[in-house]
């Protein structure tokens, strides 16, 4: 049985769609573009996606901070740790307990979501090189994180959250029997990067936007119907 979308994605993006304000540029790529391969560039431009981040200055920006620094705050060392786990781990594997399988051991499955990562990277770093949005570590210098440090301004969206948004909604419409351990893994995924410090809130539900919306894409292109159902099958087996 195929799970319905939580959102109304595409209603979403339309609805958060903010236009660019007169005489602003793109900014400056801060890393290498990955390169689609089955999305349209032109739909998924970061203006039609998503709306402006907060900005230095604002008075959102408060309302943005405080609830990190009290999530930095009061993190205990066991969550504090899983978030430093959470930061050095991109992989489908994160899944691994969630979906109660070895991903890495299923060629199908692990093929196709890597490369629901990629698609959803390649949505991602775009966006953020055209917002250009500072980190909350880097607003606020006395606060803890896991970053490393960098100037570069690539806090919204989340390239975390992206990844585990988009695996995870592919994970749950291959194996609905697992959506709710596998759903509330990305958003503990999620969270762990607003407990690094270096995330807001609304850079995660950016990537939660992009996330759902490019495995969606994906799932309904035609292209791609073979390589799902040879992961479905895969997942079958016992």
């Amino acid at each position: 049985m195929r799970i319905s979308l939580p959102l109304a994605v595409a209603v979403i993006a339309l609805a958060f769609s903010t236009p660019v304000p007169a005489g602003k540029t793109a900014a400056v790529a801060v890393e290498p573009v990955p390169t689609l391969r089955y999305l349209d560039p032109a739909t998924v431009r970061p203006e039609l996606l998503l709306p402006q981040p907060v900005r230095p200055g604002s008075p959102e920006l408060t309302r943005e901070l405080d609830p990190v620094r009290l999530l930095v705050r009061t993190a205990s060392p066991a969550r504090w740790a899983r978030a430093k786990a959470d930061d050095g781990l991109e992989d489908p594997k994160v899944f691994d307990t969630a979906a109660g399988r070895k991903l890495e051991d299923l060629p199908q499955t692990y093929a196709l979501l890597k490369l629901v990562q990629d698609e959803a990277e390649a949505v991602v770093v775009p966006a953020k090189a055209y917002f250009a949005q500072q980190r909350p570590y880097q607003i606020d210098p006395k606060l803890r994180h896991c970053g490393t440090g960098t100037a570069k301004l690539t806090a919204y969206p989340s390239g975390h959250a992206g990844f585990g948004y988009s695996v995870s909604w592919a994970l749950a419409l291959l194996l609905p029997a697992r959506a709710p351990q596998v759903l509330a893994r990305a958003q503990d995924y999620a969270l762990s990067r607003e407990i690094c410090g270096n995330h807001f809130h609304s850079d995660t539900e950016a990537s939660r936007v992009i996330g759902t919306m490019v495995t969606e894409r994906l799932f309904a292109d035609p292209r791609l119907a073979a390589q799902i159902a040879a992961a479905r099958a895969e997942l079958a087996r016992p």
